[in-house]
């Protein structure tokens, strides 16, 4: 259930668009879908909007609760919402579902107009850029012609960072939480042991699963397993865990002993009943791709020199994903600009999922800078 400062009970809507979109691999799309949730009501002078961009495995459904399903609380329902840190009350708020999603807009799963069935692995790979120019169209046709922000964690994050980037007249401020200006060889190989393991279960199929009705359960699961361990801190997982077992000594097998062993096989299991494993491999692919400094080579300040909005970035100490070293380098390329830059590093145990949890300085270092947003366009 949603607690009590929630937006409360919330519907999805939806947004079909038949022009086709042009993509960064040379593809297009056409006749797509971007399903999405508002909060807050938008001002006589439409500028209040904020875009909240999800991450890997969120989507559209930011805040508040479904009437028929009142414990889908929101992935940043603490986040957003009357008296939180991106006050509704203020803000009409907008979260988006991402091309390629499987949570509504329109992804592998979807039914290619072309074929009369599910793209499969014929969905054209995506990008954040992509997925910027889409939310653009989006923003287009409600009438929202700039952002007061565009905020993100992790994966949402380098939409935020591409954002200011790509359309600088269209964005005010840049909320950049837990991001990276571009993954790290040890991050791809994350990525790509994960895919790995989707692509090599036996019902895979070269990612035409559908038609054989199943789903490749066991590939989903590690990867999920193996991303996991990336969110959190090894501090948090010896609090949370340590060594303790199930039993009171060893049993000497291969299956659960251990209680974190439980808990990564209840993750991984619990995602692969929702989650498309095309979906996986085209999000984690955006991931690696994102490298907004590849155009000017590797010249970070001269890729940012397009921005004009200004600035929050935060990043928790114990983020060994995304570490705050990555952050400051998005800090110091837009100082070297002049930009209007406010950085906060939070002294957080909860590794890189902390950008999710309630830590009251984050949150108080959140809500301060959109009081400051509020009066720029009320005052």
């Amino acid at each position: 259930m949603a607690k009590a400062g929630s937006v409360g009970v919330v519907a999805p809507k939806s947004m079909h668009f038949e022009a086709p979109l042009a993509l960064a691999s040379g593809a297009s799309i056409g006749d797509y879908t971007l399903v999405y949730e508002t909060y807050g009501e938008l001002n006589a002078a439409r500028s209040n909007a904020v875009l909240i961009c999800h991450a890997l495995n969120a989507s559209h459904h930011v805040a508040g609760v479904y009437a028929d399903q009142p414990k889908n609380v929101g992935w940043w329902d603490n986040m957003v919402g009357p008296g939180r840190p991106v006050d509704t009350n203020r803000f009409f708020v907008v979260g988006v579902n991402n091309l390629g999603s499987c949570f509504g807009s329109t992804g592998p799963m979807s039914v290619n107009p072309a074929s009369g069935r599910p793209y499969g692995a014929s969905f054209p790979v995506v990008t954040v850029e992509d997925w910027v120019d889409a939310q653009a169209r989006l923003a287009s046709r409600l009438g929202i012609e700039r952002w007061a922000a565009v905020m993100g964690g992790s994966l949402g994050g380098m939409q935020a960072l591409s954002w200011a980037i790509r359309y600088p007249d269209r964005i005010a401020h840049s909320v950049v939480i837990a991001a990276t200006p571009k993954l790290s060889a040890q991050n791809i190989a994350f990525n790509e042991v994960a895919r790995t393991a989707i692509r090599s279960d036996p019902d895979f199929h070269g990612g035409d699963y559908y038609a054989h009705g199943v789903v490749p359960k066991r590939g989903l699961t590690v990867a999920r397993m193996i991303g996991h361990i990336t969110y959190l801190s090894g501090d948090d997982m010896a609090e949370k865990f340590g060594r303790s077992m199930r039993a009171e000594d060893y049993q000497f097998h291969y299956d659960i002993e251990f209680e974190v062993e439980s808990y990564l096989r209840y993750q991984g299991d619990k995602f692969s009943e929702y989650f498309d494993a095309n979906t996986y491999l085209l999000i984690t692919r955006a991931l690696d791709y994102f490298d907004p400094a590849k155009a000017t080579g590797g010249d970070l300040r001269a890729a940012l020199a397009p921005a004009s909005a200004k600035f929050l970035l935060a990043s928790f100490t114990t983020d060994w994903r995304f570490t705050p070293a990555r952050s400051r380098e998005i800090v110091a390329a837009l100082i070297a600009n002049d930009r209007d830059v406010t950085y906060a590093e939070i002294d957080a145990p909860h590794g890189h999922d902390a950008f999710l949890l309630d830590d009251p300085r984050y949150h108080a270092a959140v809500a301060a800078y959109f009081d400051n947003i509020a009066r720029e366009f009320s005052g």
